[in-house]
């Protein structure tokens, strides 16, 4: 199906021409598009201490940042501030309405939705992203500053609607015109560094290798600076017993991706009737699945083959039926998932 979102182009097509390769800008991409936070809703988010806000002042060629929690006061002032709220997907409903747009690239790579709020002459400074990016401009006007890999300059007036998609690695810098809104969607791509700490943490974690080192025939030494050869011998062998199938590495990657922020918190979810309700997962959850295994919010299990695709279809559509996971004998693990505020019970939709 095309979509206007992606100025007439099927999903395939766009991630075959354009997804990290070349940016993408189009006119009136989500017709009517009302924002998803006004500034009393961003003030308010960035006062919380379990969302991550910072303000940007530029003074002349200088950005100076402050990051939040802002407290009671969140002052910008009349020209050349922003205000940026990350995560509001996490707190905000249109807002992770708005995520689920883009739900054609997996779940996995889906990080959150940024709101920023400019005074004329606002803006964060030309910088590169490590992560695909689309821009989506409320109300009020952006011109976008685009470099190419070879450093030539692109400019974009954007307005309300338009869509702006850049790939990792083009330097870009936005100037709001006037007061403006502006949403970013983002994308996680773990660096491999990250991936690799992470990783030999998870296997501490679940026991490495341990043993003493002991050298009860050591002689005097000639030279004190040497690292003695029964040493090297000895780290050699233990790092050489330190081993991993690829079900741990998918394990691994799997409670790595679903792991909440560590600023995250659950709600329990208010008690009702599985059977009758529609079961919805929190949008601060993390559902995916590998196999037979799932994972959520750093979590992970395996479940008999008569309940695994329903658990699929609801990390698919992060929706579904309560009734359909009833008959699949999950309600003791969905009753679970509400008191720990993974999921809610709500009416069912029409």
């Amino acid at each position: 199906m095309k979509q206007r979102l992606l100025a007439g182009m099927t999903p395939r097509v766009f991630l075959r021409r354009h997804w990290q390769k070349r940016p993408l800008l189009v006119r009136g991409a989500i017709s009517g598009f009302r924002g998803v936070a006004g500034l009393p809703e961003l003030t308010s988010l960035a006062r919380r201490d379990d969302v991550e806000s910072r303000m940007v002042r530029r003074r002349g060629r200088r950005f100076e940042t402050v990051h939040g929690p802002f407290g009671k006061g969140v002052v910008l002032g009349r020209r050349n501030a922003t205000l940026l709220v990350s995560g509001v997907n996490l707190h905000v409903a249109a807002a992770d309405e708005l995520l689920r747009r883009f739900a054609f690239v997996p779940q996995a790579r889906l990080d959150d939705v940024m709101v920023s709020y400019a005074t004329p002459g606002g803006g964060v400074g030309p910088h590169v992203d490590s992560y695909d990016v689309f821009l989506l401009q409320g109300d009020g006007r952006r011109r976008w500053w685009i470099w190419d890999l070879k450093g030539k300059k692109t400019g974009y007036t954007v307005d309300k609607g338009d869509l702006l998609y850049l790939p990792p690695g083009w330097r870009h810098d936005g100037v709001a015109l006037e007061s403006c809104y502006t949403c970013s969607i983002g994308f996680r791509a773990p660096r491999g560094a990250e991936l690799a700490a992470a990783f030999l943490d998870w296997l501490h974690e679940r026991g490495l290798p341990d043993a003493a080192y002991r050298d009860p025939a050591l002689r005097p030494s000639r030279r004190g600076g040497a690292i003695p050869a029964a040493m090297l011998s000895f780290a050699d062998s233990l790092l050489k017993a330190i081993r991993w199938s690829k079900d741990d590495t998918a394990r691994f990657l799997g409670e790595f991706l679903t792991e909440p922020k560590p600023h995250v918190v659950f709600r329990p979810s208010a008690r009702r009737a599985l059977a009758g309700s529609d079961l919805r997962l929190d949008p601060k959850t993390q559902l995916l699945y590998s196999g037979a295994r799932f994972f959520i919010n750093g979590e992970s299990f395996v479940t008999s083959k008569s309940a695994a695709p329903r658990l699929r279809e609801l990390a698919d559509r992060r929706r579904l039926r309560g009734d359909r996971l009833a008959g699949a004998a999950l309600a003791g693990l969905i009753s679970d998932w509400l008191r720990a505020g993974y999921a809610h019970l709500e009416r069912p939709k029409p």
